[in-house]
């Protein structure tokens, strides 16, 4: 059964727009995991504009479930914080420097003898890695070859659909369904619908983010 990570780097980029520490992105962790979550996933970047560096070393003090860090290890500073803390897994993200969001995954063709020496150096930590590609079949089975444990699939092209897949007969929405949407409801469905399609999904992040 695939298992839910509930990414909390949003609270932290409204507790720096803030200032202070509200919200806490420890008490953020801390309720996921009381509210059931199997994983918490949080993705520092070098201008440390949302999770920071010591965030991550708080967290993990308190982490019961599995502990997710992503980011770009092209970044010394990301494998020397991955390397202290131990998390169960790392994402390794292809990030450019100052880059605003994840916008693309690896290629692991091109990149295949990188990622094979970097993902090494974290699986001889005892660390579970994963990297983060692209949905294209040569991108997976390139994905393969790295030595990675796992993969994570870059999704927007099926956000940015969801507008238009959301109306097809196929899509598992009520037509009968007037008026304004309960996201949640919607969400649940989505998820219902992904994990019966992809019964191979070990797990799910989940971004607390503004649908538009």
């Amino acid at each position: 059964m695939a298992k839910l990570s509930v990414n909390i780097n949003k609270f932290a980029t409204l507790r720096n727009s803030r200032g202070g520490d509200n919200p806490n992105v420890v008490k953020a962790a801390v309720d996921a995991q009381r509210f059931g979550a199997d994983g918490v996933t949080v993705h520092p970047r070098p201008d440390e504009r949302h999770i920071r560096y010591n965030d991550v070393r708080e967290i993990k003090k308190i982490i019961t479930t599995e502990f997710n860090i992503e980011g770009n290890c092209r970044e010394q500073k990301f494998i020397d914080m991955v390397l202290e803390t131990k998390p169960q897994q790392v994402t390794l993200v292809p990030d450019d420097l100052g880059q605003l969001t994840s916008d693309h995954g690896w290629d692991t063709i091109k990149n295949r003898d990188y990622l094979v020496n970097i993902i090494a150096v974290f699986k001889k930590a005892g660390i579970r890695t994963s990297i983060f590609v692209d949905p294209l079949i040569k991108m997976v089975e390139g994905a393969a070859e790295t030595g990675t444990d796992r993969i994570e699939l870059y999704t927007e092209g099926y956000a940015r659909q969801f507008p238009a897949i959301r109306s097809r007969p196929s899509f598992p929405i009520s037509k009968r369904q007037k008026g304004p949407m309960n996201w949640e409801w919607v969400l649940m469905q989505v998820m219902t619908w992904t994990l019966k399609t992809l019964p191979f999904l070990t797990g799910i992040s989940l971004h607390w983010t503004k649908y538009r």
